[in-house]
């Protein structure tokens, strides 16, 4: 009798270890809330109370990719008026993120100025709370963790193209504040990955907010494959820590320097 048991619990292991996906390709639909974000009533007006934008997750056991999905529809609305052009950033900064789990390493791609740059990092644990929660996200079942965060509250800057000064308004100079993400997690997708540089979970992240829907990122479409040419880590830059590239991009925002961008 013992040994049936036995053999009926190694197969019921053996078969959750074959519904487990190591590997797959999602996308993320991120809805922000840009009116939670500024202070400024005559902005508020100029422009729509959320914006939405897509982004891209590769992932395997060990390796990710993190990128945007290029917009080819209508102008961004956000663009603003008079040579201006609203940036929004918010969690990791932008760009293509690269990760190696096995090598606890970051890489994320950037140009400024018309130079390339790899800011590389380390990947820290996450000190998540682990719920009981759950919910279906795209037919898995999700569980809930949390934890809370220091954030900056000016994360939008507004930037006058051309060689023009960047905005000093208090919205960019505000103090951080602690702020609560929730993750709901699926555990059949057996990598620590989630969108932005949100992870280290017992499974890949299919929804994140972040402070009470300010930030809202969510899984819109799974796939169980990936193309392995597209985990590689990108080679095309300089070399640059993140305080390195941070101290870059404040001594050009405070000289007044021309347009920047993030990422692909």
């Amino acid at each position: 009798m013992k040994r049936v048991v036995f053999l009926f619990t190694g197969m019921v292991c053996l078969s959750a270890l074959k519904a487990q996906v190591k590997e797959g390709t999602i996308v993320y639909e991120q809805k922000t809330n840009m009116h939670r974000v500024i202070q400024d009533e005559q902005m508020k007006a100029m422009i729509p109370e959320f914006r939405t934008a897509r982004f891209l997750l590769l992932f395997s056991d060990s390796i990710s990719v993190y990128k945007t999905v290029p917009e080819d529809e209508a102008p961004d609305p956000f663009a603003g008026g008079g040579g201006m052009r609203v940036i929004t950033r918010f969690g990791g900064g932008g760009g293509d993120l690269y990760k190696n789990f096995s090598q606890a390493k970051s890489v994320q791609t950037a140009e400024v100025g018309g130079k390339n740059f790899l800011i590389t990092d380390s990947i820290r644990q996450q000190p998540w709370k682990l719920g009981t929660e759950t919910r279906t996200i795209l037919g898995y079942t999700c569980h809930k963790a949390t934890r809370k965060v220091m954030q900056a509250a000016g994360n939008i800057r507004r930037i006058v193209m051309g060689g023009g000064a960047p905005d000093t308004s208090n919205q960019s100079r505000q103090q951080a504040k602690e702020v609560e993400i929730v993750a709901w997690y699926a555990d059949d997708l057996a990598s620590p990955v989630g969108p932005e540089n949100y992870g280290q979970l017992p499974g890949v992240i299919l929804q994140l907010d972040v402070d009470n829907s300010a930030n809202v990122y969510t899984a819109i479409e799974i796939k169980k494959t990936v193309d392995q040419k597209e985990l590689k880590e990108p080679k095309k830059g300089k070399v640059i820590t993140r305080p390195e590239f941070t101290k870059l991009m404040t001594e050009m925002m405070s000289s007044g320097g021309g347009g920047f961008r993030i990422g692909g």
